[in-house]
């Protein structure tokens, strides 16, 4: 089952980011509010969790 993730707001000025890693492989189990991916942009490095 896929399920769409949207980016959180990470800050007022920051309009995009770029997935530096995957912490789940292709067809893993993931629970709610576990970490999904890393995300970097100009300001901030973080994980984002699984909706």
């Amino acid at each position: 089952m896929s399920v769409s993730v949207t980016l959180p707001a990470l800050g007022e000025s920051v309009t995009e980011g770029t997935v530096t890693r995957w912490l789940k492989a292709e067809g893993e189990r993931v629970e709610a509010d576990e970490p999904l991916l890393e995300v970097s942009t100009d300001k901030v490095d973080t994980e984002i969790p699984s909706p």
